[in-house]
């Protein structure tokens, strides 16, 4: 199972601390104005105004919304390992269910209460609407590379394609309790993380105890 590559890149890094700064700007109004107005009538030029910036900046990192919500869609991919590492380096010597718990705490909080989280997600939602596979398995490689030391075990393919599962399993089931309930059905989330716990007690412990 290949790697899934990273999203599109920016049409040009920023290199001095000043332009990584308007990046920021930028991404922070793109994800603000997709909760006040939708994909739809995103533009960039509104996202230039509500930074701050002259239109040409958008520009010069982004050559259309699209890009933005994908860029955007990246930075929460970062910020969510982020937290998820922060949170395990915390917590120690934590095993595979501690771990997957705050895997899905982390993802869960920023669903309920990041900016334009709801409606780019990882990319899954771009274009806003649609599901689109490709994300998922980013995040399941992702938390393959994050995870393996915790579970003593190597990223190969079977280690992808578990959390693969996973993560279009779990995909699908918080795209649901969220749609019952603007916060999350917490009876949706709570057969989720028992479906979840008895299909990784199976995958990560079985292999393990046949060697």
């Amino acid at each position: 199972m290949n790697a899934v590559p990273p999203a599109t890149p920016l049409r040009r890094a920023p290199v001095q601390r000043r332009s990584a700064e308007r990046l920021t700007r930028i991404l922070d109004a793109c994800a603000a104005l997709l909760d006040e107005v939708g994909y739809d009538d995103l533009s960039t030029r509104a996202v230039a105004q509500r930074a701050g910036v002259p239109i040409g900046s958008v520009y010069r990192f982004f050559g259309n919304k699209r890009q933005m919500a994908d860029a955007l869609a990246q930075r929460n991919l970062e910020r969510w390992s982020e937290r998820v590492t922060e949170r395990l380096a915390a917590s120690g010597g934590a095993d595979w269910r501690a771990v997957m718990d705050a895997v899905l705490d982390e993802y869960l909080a920023m669903k309920r209460t990041a900016p334009g989280f709801s409606l780019v997600d990882f990319g899954n939602q771009i274009p806003v609407g649609s599901r689109q596979a490709e994300p998922n398995t980013r995040v399941a490689d992702r938390l393959a590379a994050l995870l393996s030391g915790y579970l003593d075990r190597a990223v190969d393919d079977d280690l992808r394609r578990t959390f693969l599962v996973a993560v279009e399993t779990a995909d699908t089931l918080i795209h649901l309790a969220f749609r019952m309930d603007p916060e999350g059905d917490e009876k949706i989330i709570a057969e989720m993380r028992a479906l979840l716990r008895a299909y990784l007690e199976r995958a990560l412990e079985e292999p393990r105890a046949e060697g």
